[in-house]
């Protein structure tokens, strides 16, 4: 019986809490999305004969965060029929929800059908809401951002992924993440940025134009040599759980580079599940794993770099 058989798809337990004073913020999220994911690996275990996984709903994965000392989060919506729902839930929650609004790199595209099939070899799957243009969903998230100032703190997430798009739709990709900078800087507001194999291309853009003033790579993946443009350039770096992940050395090195003023935490969930639950659902009690991994990687204290975390995100995003 192979070992994938045995995969364990329940809840992994809960992370001891941070240590007192240290609470920090989830600065990149998608709540909304870990409810339908923790249900899909519910119905995947009882194929397996495995016992149902439970459904939470969001004050609960909300509740459970608070308890192990994460005091907030700022949710991501990025696809046009998910910008309400993150912005709803910051209006629901105010002062612990606040929201992050884009449309997505691999969205970019999709809307009004231009979309090239990248290197994961994924068929192009249009949805009906890819009927609208991307200006007229940019336009959306510009009517949302300026209509509910207190609720969105950021645009994001944007940027390119030449993972999911393939050569043919990598300058509509960047003409897409440039209108998001421009967005931004026209907002005042920071920007999460989405950067898969496409280093290069993000660091070409962000330099021509001119980067907002808060710039944050999300689930940062670059190296050290990247981490040391960050340092100069004065961006922001946020780490996921693949900060733990075997072989991201230069994750782990970068962060060293840029220093306890420009880390942030957060968990991308339900993705990125940190070490050694990697495959089981995300959620933003997951947080105080990542921060053990990101102390480790920068040999400091977890209190120390939880507090910076938090700092840093305030500062940030103005929460």
């Amino acid at each position: 019986m192979s070992k994938h058989h045995h995969r364990d798809r329940s809840w992994a337990p809960a992370p001891a809490p941070l240590p007192d004073g240290a609470c920090t913020i989830d600065n990149h999220t998608h709540v909304a999305s870990v409810i339908p994911f923790a249900r899909a690996m519910s119905h995947e275990a009882e194929a397996k004969g495995q016992p149902p996984v439970p459904v939470y709903d969001v004050d609960e994965i909300l509740g459970q965060a608070r308890a192990v000392g994460v005091e907030g989060i700022i949710d991501v919506g990025c696809e046009l029929p998910n910008l309400m729902t993150a912005v709803q839930m910051a209006v629901d929650h105010p002062g612990l929800v606040h929201a992050a609004l884009a449309i997505h790199p691999n969205e970019s595209v999709l809307h009004g059908h231009r979309g090239v099939p990248g290197p994961d070899g994924l068929e192009l799957k249009y949805k009906p809401w890819h009927e609208t243009s991307f200006e007229d969903a940019l336009a959306e998230v510009h009517r949302l951002a300026t209509q509910y100032p207190d609720q969105v703190v950021a645009i994001g997430e944007t940027g390119m992924d030449l993972f999911r798009t393939g050569e043919g739709a990598k300058e509509l990709q960047r003409e897409a993440f440039r209108a998001h900078i421009a967005l931004a800087k026209e907002l005042g507001l920071p920007m999460q940025i989405h950067d898969r194999d496409s280093h290069r291309e993000v660091i070409e853009t962000l330099l021509a134009d001119g980067a907002p003033e808060r710039t944050v790579f999300h689930s940062y993946s670059g190296d050290a040599e990247m981490g040391e443009i960050a340092r100069e350039q004065g961006w922001y770096l946020s780490f996921s759980g693949t900060v733990s992940y075997k072989g991201n050395d230069g994750i782990r090195e970068s962060a060293r580079l840029v220093g306890l003023d420009h880390i942030m935490v957060e968990t991308d969930a339900p993705y990125l599940t940190p070490m050694p639950y990697r495959g089981r659902t995300n959620a933003p009690y997951m947080i105080p794993y990542t921060l053990t991994a990101l102390a480790d990687a920068m040999d400091l204290p977890l209190a120390t770099v939880a507090r910076a975390t938090r700092a840093v995100t305030r500062e940030v995003y103005g929460v």
